[in-house]
Formats: structure tokens, sequence, C-alpha cells
């Protein structure tokens, strides 16, 4: 398909989808800041590309030599058919843009409430001269500006320091600062509390599958799990109070029992995955799977509403329960750090010093993240090294003090609540009482190997059933509920024969990771001697194999899930397995040389060591995380002594992880949605190419001349082309740059000005440089709303210097200009598809129907309905998602 028609397709599309209603209310929007368009006008922004370009662009950087010299596109007006003009030759040096700064100092006289807030008075703007422009907010799918963002908040805090003045004034600042700890600290408390709910419905849930609490002198304790209805019994087979469903019906066979516990076991475990799944489709399909993918592509400067809303977080609260409970290999840890930013985002709404600028927002956010790893692995430091080690974009000095408080609290909270009335946070939370030795090492480093590869191969296998599954080879591709009903059943069926398998995976990792001498009642055979170790070790292997293909097929249904805990699991598993082995040996081979080392009378080999050695190298090869992974583990086992060894597993397994696939699951599920994320501390190398191959030149851009257009003419250039911004020159004959104006604001201009308040005829003359006889009764001055200080780079430069501009400085786009002359513009999703194309490469010859297919539908531009999101989808499922999410 040619770049013309796909755009074509894309704009009719976008058309169409403009009708759609949203089925999330407005009222729960989130990370959207404009609140000073109506229903409609943000409807109609729907249609436009949501991406912050000029062009279209649906090439490779290979084929961009390819671009035939079409008829210029220099519009003085909509309706200018002149022939193209040449491309300027003269060196001219009227005026330079400055490039380097759109901080305050670029406003001279600007009014005394600080200027750069955002403002809808078009009335009185004379005192605008130079500057970035005001702005109207960020529509769904754009990328934000952190260079204007900070330049606002560095203006508003002048402004209000500036006015300090006697007690109140200090009152006032004190006030403006204490903002973010009261959010954060309100943060804590929140996801503390949702995380004790979550902790003990999921448990009652999971426990419910298997029987029931009965105490008739108690008057029946139904909403008790087993651990609680039997308390204080070492052997729960003694337990007479927790009666399984068998026993409940009175069948005494062993067979009848055994099939009659199966059958409500996978009845119970469809019914809550069906659940999950209905409600996360229905009400909010942003709270399906663990959402750390979206959360980094969010704190990177991409908008997504209502991805952080309020019907968000219920659904993903509630989903979660009813998920974990299901069987499914699948964990909460990754969805509470999505739970932590939905709680986050409600309470900045009451704050709108905050909550008008989307830089601070995201610095609460990363905070805020912090605290969902602290409440799921009962780990503060490690929450807080999370968030910077993988989740945030920009994580200053302050954003790391404002992290530790909020996961504090939330850790507090969740102590306070107790919920498993064991005084640890979670379940899994183990202590270890012998030393390791200098020889373990070697196992230890296998481990590590092991976890490389379990990373590497799960990324590759759980991309290719993500593709597939959205492929129209998929019978199921239109049904994502029945989906999840087909594979919990299967994954309850495979699971409830296998004792390993059956349990919950907090419940198997607890087990898993503990030493033989705290278990007290060996409920899964774990800790079993002589010949049956033997038996042990092939179930554990062969439940680890089971679990990484369970996890795998699991991981991208429609459904809250995350993969931290499976990969625990599955880490935990085959960690146990070399532990056992290596026991075994120890203990047959006591004088082999290596073994000289163990204390006599004392346990030389403790398996649960092994087993947590294995966890952290799962987490290490799937995640690709290294010091948070370290930490948390350390704080789970609270054992000091074991941090070497487990230092050693994840560097070994981040290595081999990297060499078997260069991604971390985030990062591939990044890429495979098509999110235009750059991370800046990406540090892969850009195609050594002057950036005047890869930028859209001059020639095939729109773009807008000082003068010579009407409110009228404007209006059909916005009707007619897609595109979120136009740079502005003065004529189209030496196309010397002005500036350069959003889609939005120029938008939000004209709507404004041909309102009842000003009642601009439509063929009023607006314009983008000084007019000295111009009749402001009668005419529309545009420069307030331009960018008249764009980030510029000369044509020459290469392509590596503008990629990092983008990554370091966080910008939307990027205008090359020779001496004040445009010669082009480079947009952040044009640096996307480069510094991805090989990988998009690979992925297109590996199948015709892979979601990311060549860049023609790289990065998706319309909305595929309220919450949905899935960006880079084939043009010919354009219609089925219509139908499906409208």
């Amino acid at each position: 398909m040619s770049s013309t028609s796909s755009s074509r397709s894309r704009h009719e599309h976008a058309q169409a989808s403009s009708s759609r209603t949203p089925y999330i209310e407005d009222g729960e929007d989130d990370l959207d800041v404009t609140s000073a368009l109506d229903a409609h006008q943000s409807a109609e922004l729907l249609d436009s590309d949501p991406l912050n370009g000029h062009l279209d662009k649906r090439i490779s950087f290979k084929r961009k030599q390819k671009l035939s010299s079409v008829s210029s596109r220099f519009l003085s007006s909509p309706f200018n058919s002149s022939n193209p003009p040449s491309r300027p030759t003269s060196a001219r040096t009227q005026r330079l843009h400055r490039s380097d700064t759109l901080g305050a100092t670029d406003f001279i006289d600007a009014p005394a409430d600080g200027g750069l807030h955002d403002t809808k008075d078009a009335t009185a703007l004379d005192w605008y001269v130079e500057g970035p422009g005001r702005r109207v907010g960020y529509d769904d799918l754009t990328a934000i500006d952190w260079i204007f963002e900070y330049a606002k908040e560095r203006q508003r805090q002048r402004v209000l320091r500036d006015n300090t003045n006697g007690l109140l004034g200090l009152a006032r600042q004190f006030a403006d600062s204490s903002q973010i700890w009261v959010i954060l600290v309100a943060t804590g408390v929140a996801v503390g509390t949702i995380a004790a709910g979550i902790d003990v419905v999921s448990d009652w849930l999971g426990d419910f599958k298997t029987g029931y609490c009965s105490n008739v002198a108690a008057g029946g304790r139904f909403y008790l799990n087993k651990y609680f209805c039997c308390w204080g019994l070492d052997d729960f087979s003694k337990c007479m109070d927790w009666r399984s469903w068998s026993t409940a019906m009175g069948i005494q066979a062993a067979a009848g029992s055994w099939v009659m516990n199966f059958i409500i076991f996978s009845a119970f475990s469809v019914l809550f995955a069906t659940i999950a799944s209905f409600l996360t489709n229905i009400y909010a399909s942003y709270a399906k799977q663990s959402g750390i993918p979206e959360i980094k592509t969010v704190l990177g400067g991409f908008v997504i509403r209502r991805f952080l809303g309020a019907w968000t977080l219920a659904v993903k609260s509630i989903g979660l329960c009813l998920s974990v409970s299901s069987g499914l290999w699948l964990g909460k840890e990754g969805p509470l750090v999505h739970v932590a930013c939905c709680c986050a985002n409600l309470f900045m709404k009451g704050f709108d010093t905050i909550n008008s600028n989307e830089a601070r927002k995201r610095e609460v956010l990363s905070a805020a993240a912090a605290s969902g790893i602290s409440v799921a692995f009962g780990s503060p430091v490690g929450g807080v090294l999370f968030s910077l080690e993988s989740l945030s974009y920009y994580f200053p000095d302050k954003t790391m003090w404002q992290s530790f408080v909020c996961a504090m609290v939330a850790a507090f909270i969740l102590q306070a609540y107790n919920p498993f009335r064991t005084g640890k946070l979670v379940m899994y939370q183990v202590t270890y009482h012998s030393n390791w030795h200098a020889f373990e090492l070697v196992p230890f480093a296998i481990i590590g190997i092991m976890g490389g590869i379990y990373g590497g191969l799960y990324i590759k296998l759980n991309t290719r059933i993500a593709r597939w599954r959205r492929s129209k080879s998929n019978p199921l591709r239109n049904r994502p509920v029945l989906e999840v009903v087909v594979v919990t059943a299967a994954t309850a069926i495979i699971s409830f024969p296998i004792t390993f398998l059956r349990a919950q995976s907090t419940e198997l990792v607890s087990y898993l990771l503990a030493e033989c001498t705290d278990i007290q009642t060996d409920h899964l055979g774990l800790c079993k001697s002589g010949k049956a170790n033997t038996g042990v070790i092939f179930l554990l292997l062969l439940s680890a194999i089971i679990g990484f293909f369970l996890a795998a097929i699991t991981f991208g249904l429609q459904i809250p899930a995350g993969i931290l805990l499976p990969s625990m699991a599955v880490g935990a598993l085959y960690g146990r397995v070399v532990g056992l082995i290596v026991e075994v040996w120890q203990r047959e081979h006591p004088n082999f040389l290596p073994f000289a080392a163990c204390e006599k009378d004392l346990t030389c080999i403790t398996p649960g060591t092994y087993a947590i050695v294995g966890a952290a190298s799962a987490l290490a090869g799937a995640t690709r995380m290294t010091v948070s992974i370290v930490v948390i583990m350390f704080e789970l086992t609270g054992a000091l002594t074991y941090v070497l060894p487990i230092m050693v597993a994840v560097m070994i397994a981040k290595w081999v992880g990297d060499g078997v696939h260069s991604k971390g699951i985030y990062e591939a599920w990044i890429h495979l949605n098509g999110y235009p994320f750059l991370d800046n501390r990406d540090d892969r190398p850009a195609p050594d190419v002057p950036v005047s191959q890869i930028m859209t030149r001059l020639e095939d851009l729109i773009v807008l001349t000082a003068t010579g257009h009407t409110v009228e003419t404007l209006n059909n250039l916005l009707r007619s082309h897609t595109f979120r911004g136009f740079p502005v020159v003065n004529n189209t004959v030496d196309a010397l740059l002005l500036g350069y104006i959003s889609r939005t604001e120029l938008e939000y201009a004209l709507r404004n000005a041909t309102s009842s308040q000003r009642a601009l005829p439509k063929t009023a003359e607006c314009y983008f440089s000084h007019q000295a006889l111009a009749d402001p009764s009668n005419s529309l001055d545009l420069r307030p709303w331009m960018d008249q200080t764009p980030i510029t780079l000369s044509a020459r430069a290469n392509l590596q210097l503008a990629v990092n501009m983008f990554q370091r400085l966080g910008l939307r786009y990027l205008v090359f200009a020779d001496r004040g002359i445009l010669a082009g513009l480079l947009t952040k999703k044009d640096v996307w598809f480069v510094l991805n194309e090989g990988d998009i490469d690979a992925q297109a010859e590996e199948s015709q129907a892979t979601t990311i297919s060549r860049g023609a539908n790289l990065l998706r531009e319309e909305g595929v309905g309220e919450g949905q999101g899935l960006l880079g989808a084939d043009p010919a499922d354009e219609e089925d998602l219509s139908s499906r999410h409208g």
C-alpha cells in the first residue's frame, strides 16, 4: 500500500471513529488537561493524528530517498494552487531563532500572573512578543512538551516567591510545597489498604475452590480461608472445621471425591477468571495485564487518557482479586504499581497546581509507583529502586525522597492491617538461619544461566503468542472473554493433578523459599528424604516447564495480570531442583573435596536458598532489572549474607538474557504495542547518517505563511489535514522560520475567535507576524498561540545528535533550519521508527499478520474506542476494532 493511500485510509477511519460514544464518563479522564474544551471539541480532536508530527510517515528511512518531489504544499491559504517555489538557495540571515531555551526569559513584559499559565483569554494578547506560546492542553495519545511544562512551573514558582509577603505569603508558600506530600501520604494509605484487601479476598477465594470453613458452634465461618479456619493447628489434615466440597456433598469414595473436587475447582477457576475478564473488557479495558509498559510510556511523556482513572482503579482492584484466585499463572505485584499510580492520579485532581502540569504529575506518579512494589513484596527500599531503575524517565533527588516516603507509608499501613496475622508484609516472606559456602557459587552461577535462558525464551514465546493472538488466524481474536475461559479451563485441568501447580502462586512461592525446619506442615511434600527426593525433583522440574508455558500464554490475556510472581515461581522451582540435587550429592558423597567446608552435624545445603536465588535470576532474566531485584530479595529474606549469591545470579541472568533477547519483557511489550517511548537510558547507536536523510524535508511539509489567511481558510486547512502541527514561515520564497503552531492551539484560537464573546467573521484576516496596520476588531493575531522559539538544529547535524536531544530533553518535534531558513522537521515518532526499524523488519518477515507491520501501521493514529489504545493494529482490522469497541 502506498504512503498516500495509507494516509487516506487512516484519515477516513479517523472520521468514522469520531462518532463513537465512550463508555467511560468524561469525569474519569486522567492525564488530560483539556478542561477548556467541550465534549464536542474533544471528539473532533480524536479525529486527528494523536502523535506530535507533521508528516504521516509510513516508510522506513531506507526508502526515504525514493520519495518523489511532489508539487509543493506551501500554503498561504488552503486554496493556493500556485506552482511550487524552488528551495531557497541564498544564504539569508535575516533573523535566527533561539534554539537553546524556552524559559521565562523569552517573555517580554509578561503579566504578573506568570505569563506561562494556560489561558483562554483571547482579547488581551498584545503583551506577548516572543516565547513558546500558550497551551490549551494535550490530546489523547500525544506527547507532552517537557521543556514547556518545566518552564511553566519555574515561572509559577517565581511569581509565588515574588508575592511572598508577611505571614500570609509564607503560609501560601508552605501550603503550595506541602501539596505533593499530602498526595503521596494519601496514596500510601490507599495503596496499603487496597493491597491488604486484595490479599485477604484473593486468599479466601483461592481456598474456596477446594472447600469452605464450617463451624456449627460458632454459627459458621465460611468467610475464613483455610489458614485462619485451622488457626493454631500444625497439621491441616486434623482440622475438622475445614470441609472439602466432596465431604460436604457426602461423597466417601476416593475416586468420586477426587472427581468432584476437580470439577468444582475448575468451575470456580473459570468463573473467577470470566468475571474478571468481563469487567475489564466492558468497563475499563486499560485495567488489563500489568499496566507497567503503559506506565513506563506515560512517565516517558505520553498522554493516555483514562488509563489512570477511577474506573480503571476499581476494575483493576476487583479484577486482581478474581484473576489471582482463579489459579492462572499470573501475579498481582506488577498490577499493584498500576493501582498505586491510579490512586495518585485521583488524589492529584484535588490540587490544580500539580494536576495542571504534566511534568510534575509524572514526578508524583514515579514516587507513587514505588508504593506498589513496596506492598507487593514488603520491600519499601526495593520499591524506590524499582521505580528508579525500571519505570521513571526523569527521577531527580527530590523524587527519590518522595518515593521513599510514599513507599514507607504504604508498607506501614499494610503492616498495620497485618492481613496474614503473621507480622509479615507478604505471605512468602522468609528468614534463613544458615550461611552459604564458597563452592555453592558454582551452582548459583548455573542458576543464573538458567534464569537468563528462561527470561529470553519467555519473552520470545510470549511476544510470538501475542502477535498470533492479534492476527486473523486466531479463532478467538474477537472474543477475549471466551479466550480467557479456554485458557483458564486448560490451566485448571493441567494444574489440578500436580500438587505444586494446584497451589496458589503465593502459597507455592512461600513453600519453595522456606527452609524445611520452618515448614510446620509439608503439604506439598517438599521435605521428603531418601529415594522420595527423586520424585520431588521430577515433579518440581515438570512444574517449572509447565509453568513456563502457562505463564507465556497467560500474560497478554484481557485480564489483570502480572509477570513478576509467575517468574518468581518458575525460578524458585528450578532453583529448588538445583538445591535438592546439590543436597543429595553432598549427602551421598560427603568426602568430595568441595564439601570439605561443610560443618559436621550441621545442615550444609539449604534448598530454600537456591529457590530464592532462582527466583531472583528468573526476575532478572525476564525484566532485566538488577539492583532493585537484589534489594527486594534481601528485604524478603532478611539475610544479608545471601546478597552476594543473589548478585552473582542476577548479573549472569541479565548477561545471558541480553544475549538471548535484547529487550526485557516490559520493553518488548512497549515495542509490540507501538508506544512511542524513547528511553533516555538507551545507549543503542543511531544510524550513522546525516539527519537530512531522515527528516521530513521542506518540500514535503505543509507550511503556514505569516499572512494571507482567514478564519475560514484555516478551518478548511484543519479539515483537510490531520497533522498535529504546522511550521510557520514568512513566505514561500524565503521560507524564513517564524515558529511552529500546534493543531490543538490553532483549533482553539479559531474556535474562540468565532465564539459569541468575540464574534469574528469567517473572513477575518489571520496572521502570524506583526502587522502594524491590522485592525484588532476584524483580525486575529495568532502569535500568542505559536511557539516562536522552537528547538532548532542544523540539517547538516548527525542523526545521533538529534536522537540524543529527543531522549534527553523529551522533545515532541525538532525543527531544522540553515541560517534561519526552514529545512525540515523531525518528530518523536519518526525517531522511534528509525531506532526500531530493524526489529520491525524482522517481525514483518516472521509473520504477514504481525501487529506492527512495516511501519504502515506503526503508530496507530485513530481512536480504537475508549481505553483500547492498541497501537499498530492491522489497517484491515480497523472496521472490526471499531465495531468491537465503539
